[in-house]
Order: C-alpha cells, then structure tokens, then sequence
C-alpha cells in the first residue's frame, strides 16, 4: 500500500508553505508500509527557534482549507522540534541542529521519498 494520491499532494502544499519560510533539506517519505498511523512524513529544517514558528504558522494556514486544523501539535512552546500531525501526513519542523543530532532520515532511508514541487527561485522577476 502506498501514500494517496490526496496525502501527496497535502505533502506538496505543506512543502511550498515551508519553502516559503526558506525552509532547508525538505524531504517526505512514504512511511505507509512500515506505520499504521500515517502515510507520509515530511521533515523540514529553520535555522533558529523564530523560523521553525514561522514555517510551522505558514504549513498550517496552507493546509487549513484542504485539511483543516492539525489532531495534534507537539513541540510549539520550546521551537526545536514542532510535530503537525494531519493523520495521514506528519509533518516534522525541526531547528537544524535537532534534525541532524536525531537524524529521521537514516530511521526512514528504506521508504521511498515523495517527488516535492521545487520551490520559486527567490528574488527573480518572473
């Protein structure tokens, strides 16, 4: 069984909320071969506890139309580690000092990764 096609694409809205916010390393993984309890994880790096809060503020207010409010926050207060958990997807903000110290992607390297929309090149009159 694989990601939905839904939950990829509320990966890629999340993905271009967080590349907004100059979000570093985003990558998602298809975690629904080896979790019952979501299909897809997407990871994400702020350099400071100030952008983790803002690219978590931007990843919830893209998905509050297509997917409303998170089930569950976790990590808000400190901005170290700010876990959206939207069901299917999960969406990890982490500073990136956190992200390399607990270094999710060498938990998850056998699940496949997700194809993200690139992000808009940034200060270009297109």
């Amino acid at each position: 069984m694989t990601a939905s096609p839904e939950t990829v694409g509320l990966a890629g809205l999340a993905a271009a909320a967080a590349a907004d916010k100059l979000a570093a390393d985003i990558v998602a993984f298809d975690v629904s071969e080896q979790l019952g309890i979501a299909d897809v994880f997407l990871l994400c790096s702020g350099n400071t506890d100030r952008q983790v809060r803002a690219i978590v503020a931007a990843v919830e207010e893209r998905l509050r139309e297509p997917a409303g409010r998170p089930v569950r926050r976790e990590g808000e207060r400190e901005g170290r580690w700010v876990l959206l958990d939207y069901v299917d997807l999960v969406v990890h903000v982490m500073a990136a000092e956190d992200r390399a110290y607990y270094s999710l992607e060498r938990l998850w390297k056998d699940c496949p990764t997700i194809p993200l929309p690139e992000p808009a090149p940034v200060g270009t009159d297109a």
